[in-house]
Formats: C-alpha cells, structure tokens, sequence
C-alpha cells in the first residue's frame, strides 16, 4: 500500500491492553457493524500493533479518534487488520485429493457442482480451484462463489493480476499438485506481472461477505474456508462452523486449514472425516 503523509500523529509504540481493544471493537461494532470481539485476541492484538506502527499512532486512542472521525480510514484498516498471506495450490496434495476424489465424487451425485470459496483473499485458491476444473474438463458446470470481508481485496481478487515474484512458489505448487500443462499457460507476462486468463472467471461470482456475521446466502457441495478459523476465538468458530454447515448440501464437502479441526466443535458429530491430513470432512447430518 502508498500510504499518503500521514496527518494523525506520530510517536508510536505504546503498548497495548485488553481494555483498548474493549474500546477499539466497541467502536467499530456500533460505528461500522462490523463485530471483532471473539477474534483471537493475541492475533487482533498483533495487527492493531502492526497498523499503530505502519500509521505512527501513538496509541489505540488515537486509532478510535480517526475512525470516528475519518470513515474513509474504515476500508485501510480493513485491508490491514485482515489476514491476506496466499499462493496457488497451497498445500498440493489438498488439490489433487479434491482432482482425484472429491469432485468426480460430487459429479456422480449433482450434474452441476456449486462451490464457495469463503476468505478467498486475493483469488489464487479461485483461480487454483478454476484451473482445476478445466483440466478436468468440467468448469462448464461448476459455479464459484468467492467472498470477503474486504473489499478492497476482493478487486485484487477480481483482475487477477500478481507479481511475477509469487509466480515461481506458484508453479512448484502446480507441478507438485500434478498439473497437465505447465502453470504459464494460464497467464501472461507484462511489465513483472502475471495477468491471469479471465476466461477461468467464466462461472466465478465475487461478493462482499461477513463470515461473523453474515446470512446463509446459498447452498454449497464444496465449501473451502482455509486458514481463516485460526484468527477467531472458540465462540466465533463455533459460530462460523455452523454457519458453513448450514451452507452445505448433505454429503457436501467442507475444507478446512491443516491446523484448523473440527473435533472439539458443537458440530462435529454432523461430520465424518474424509481426509485428516489435509483437513477435508463431508457432512452426513442436518
């Protein structure tokens, strides 16, 4: 991010208590509706310290002071306290279980698959899950919802353009996952950066969506919500989880991060586990 001069204060490096993160989402709950009270606070604690040094704010204080004042401010500290670390085929064993397993499982019972890509983040898990279904020959028939709580990240998202830098990790992830071709084949290079094909985009659907707070909007085969859950506390997961449970057709497929589970949730008995590994359950109970 360019960050213009900065017109708020300076002298940063306070330290932060409980007491200022109370005030901090009290704000921004009853200010912006937006609710981060049962994110694990360690992690929330480490990102307000982080936008406090980015921004010299002298303290949290200062922080309320602009976001009261400043609704313009709201979208950066979006953008900054949200968690957007990503790459293509993360994880490649997870995409060829889903090649090889999961979807063709999925076909033999729908004759369309729906799938949600909740905290899609920047799109690389979108156009790593779009990939996928073109070499399977098959992304004619799925429909790919991709949301966010950040907008701003969710327009990245949407033009599909990296930097040439990621672009070598990117390529180790496909050919280890077992790509057909080569991973060059699904974008163009221009000025140091990687322009993906939009014809991927084809049956993808971005929106805006809060998973703390927002409603079952549709029905899924495949939900994938992949290291998002390690930033909320216990409540909030529990909340989440039966939300995304909620989301699934029965015998759905719900995809979690490799240090997220789902055995001590309200819901787990809704679950049976197809991969532990790579975290993958299928929900066998309304």
């Amino acid at each position: 991010m360019n960050l213009p001069p900065n017109p708020f204060g300076n002298d940063s490096g306070n330290d932060i208590d409980i007491a200022d993160l109370r005030k901090l989402t009290d704000l921004i709950k009853s200010k912006y509706n937006y609710d981060f009270k049962d994110y694990a606070m360690s992690s929330f604690k480490r990102r307000i310290k982080r936008l406090l040094d980015i921004y010299k704010f002298k303290n949290v204080d200062k922080l309320i002071s602009v976001l009261e004042t400043n609704p313009d401010f709201f979208e950066e500290f979006i953008s900054e306290i949200t968690v957007n670390v990503t790459e293509m085929f993360r994880d490649p064993l997870f995409w060829k279980i889903l090649k090889e397993q999961i979807l063709p499982n999925i076909l033999l019972q729908h004759e369309t698959i729906n799938i949600w890509h909740a905290g899609c983040s920047s799109g690389e898990e979108v156009f790593s899950m779009a990939i996928v279904l073109q070499e399977m020959g098959i992304l004619g028939k799925a429909k790919l919802v991709a949301s966010d709580l950040d907008t701003a990240i969710i327009k990245k998202a949407q033009g599909g353009t990296y930097s040439m830098k990621s672009m070598d990790l990117n390529r180790k992830n496909y050919q280890r996952y077992g790509g057909v071709h080569s991973l060059d084949n699904y974008f163009k290079e221009m000025g140091g950066e990687a322009i993906m094909d939009k014809s991927l985009m084809q049956n993808v659907s971005f929106r805006r969506h809060d998973l703390v707070q927002g409603a079952v909007f549709s029905k899924f085969d495949l939900i994938l919500c992949r290291n998002v859950m390690i930033y909320f506390n216990q409540t909030l997961q529990n909340t989440v989880l039966g939300r995304l449970h909620e989301s699934l057709f029965k015998y759905g497929y719900l995809a979690i991060g490799s240090k997220e589970s789902l055995i001590w949730c309200e819901i787990a008995n809704k679950f049976i586990v197809v991969n532990n590994e790579e975290k993958i359950y299928k929900k066998v109970k309304e």
